[in-house]
């Protein structure tokens, strides 16, 4: 069977395997910041298939994204081929069509031709494969070649943080699981150098010795890339993100607010909110405590009026595993959270409830029911701005006196956080000229009655 194409026999390909310039397409769409999942359906391969390149890679493509070279067959110019030698075109007809040189053709036909069966038989999925796989050239990697480099890297990542004595000190911590970045827990105390200090680093330690060079990007594909390189991949935990895959660039850029829409952003809330002229526009947030704990609250701009949202958990918490996309049993999913400020805005009178302004948290992601229901519109603050809901901001440092960070608020009875409300409702403030919320609130409702 070598025989009939003059070369050494190559492994039997199996099922065809996605061709190399898809995953090429692939790794652009990731550039742009899809998730894995996202980009496989751009470029139509099964999600599996893209989290899997994804997975390998670490993150990082493995190939050169640019357009391949017009020096090369594309997988369509192998399919006309494959089309035309059904039809019985001649190899000089062939070359003549797709514009190639004829001798490109027959070579063509003779090197990636499948020879199962003991016979020539040229289809293009098989030939763009065998393309595929004597294109691959892997280079050895520097670290893999220079123990003395490598060694010095690792010792600077993983080296053990000890006393003068060369006692280690602190945790052995949980190990690496194969996760993208670690959870909650303690981690192993190690050198944790970056790879940008230790290429640097490199420069002082050894002047003289071109050898002991490496740039911090080969080590991150050391680490980042399945069988690249001689460092293994547990050594990723010792990263200071611990982080296993490299995120692109261009997806920390995604807005992770899918439910914040133009129409529902701050600057389209209506101008008589900002002055405080007219009661009935709040602002609200979650205070959070342990174990997923929370309180939500609810403060009017104009008297500084405050009501607090009682979160219990869900059935199952604490019983049902937590899960992945599971259901949200700490209290505050986008359903419970709806209904509960629903029952919350029907304690006051239709018009005291004008518009509600929240930060991006995704806990009132169903806003668009909420307001369907109560007839309130909901406005979201900008990213990293809680000057824009200033009023809830500092009426939160205040709740903090009676539901401290780090304490489960989960403890707290419905009547429990009514009494603190009411504690601050009748607490006089300076920017009512000494009354109490209550009192401001009240008088409001008398003005309109």
């Amino acid at each position: 069977m070598a025989a009939l194409t003059g070369r050494s026999p190559m492994k039997s390909p199996g099922a065809p395997a996605l061709r190399r310039e898809v995953e090429r397409q692939f790794w652009r769409e990731i550039a742009k910041g899809l998730l894995a999942e996202e980009a496989a359906a751009a470029v139509g391969v099964s999600p599996a298939a893209g989290c899997r390149w994804f997975r390998h890679g670490g993150g990082m493509p493995p190939m050169d994204l640019g357009s391949q070279s017009g020096r090369y067959l594309s997988f369509h110019e192998r399919e006309e081929i494959a089309i035309l030698k059904a039809q019985g075109i001649g190899v000089r007809e062939t070359a003549r069509r797709l514009g190639r040189d004829p001798s490109t053709v027959s070579r063509e036909l003779r090197r990636n031709a499948a020879t199962r069966g003991g016979r020539l038989d040229y289809r293009a999925s098989v030939a763009q494969w065998k393309a595929d796989l004597v294109a691959q050239r892997p280079k050895t990697a520097k670290l893999a070649a220079n123990d003395r480099l490598r060694h010095y890297v690792q010792e600077r990542l993983s080296g053990h943080v000890s006393r003068p004595d060369g006692t280690a000190l602190g945790p052995e911590g949980t190990g690496w699981k194969g996760r993208n970045k670690p959870h909650r827990g303690d981690r192993q105390w190690v050198m944790a150098w970056s790879p940008e200090q230790i290429a640097n680093r490199l420069k002082v330690d050894f002047p003289d010795d071109e050898s002991m060079r490496i740039s911090h990007e080969a080590i991150y594909q050391a680490l980042f890339i399945e069988g690249r390189g001689a460092l293994k991949r547990e050594l990723v935990a010792c990263l200071r993100t611990g982080r296993a895959l490299r995120v692109p660039r261009a997806r920390s850029k995604r807005k992770s607010w899918a439910h914040v829409t133009p129409e529902v952003l701050i600057s389209e809330r209506p101008a008589e909110a900002d002055d405080r002229a007219v009661p009935g526009h709040w602002e609200g947030d979650l205070l959070i405590g342990l174990e997923r704990s929370a309180i939500g609250t609810l403060v009017e701009r104009t008297t500084r009026f405050t009501l607090l949202v009682h979160l219990p958990r869900q059935d199952g918490y604490g019983i049902v595993p937590r899960t992945k996309n599971g259901p949200p049993l700490a209290g505050y999913g986008a359903v419970t959270m709806k209904d509960a400020l629903a029952a919350t805005v029907g304690t006051l009178p239709g018009q005291l409830w004008r518009s509600l302004t929240w930060d991006r948290g995704k806990e009132l992601s169903a806003h668009a029911q909420f307001t369907i229901e109560t007839g309130v519109p909901v406005y979201f603050a900008d990213p990293h701005s809680p000057w824009q809901r200033g009023t809830n901001e500092n009426t939160n440092g205040l709740l903090r006196q009676y539901f401290p960070k780090g304490t489960d608020l989960s403890r707290w009875a419905a009547e429990d956080i009514e009494a603190v409300a009411a504690t601050l409702n009748s607490r006089p403030r300076k920017s009512l000229g000494w009354k109490t919320p209550a009192e401001a609130l009240n008088d409001h409702l008398l003005s309109i009655t």
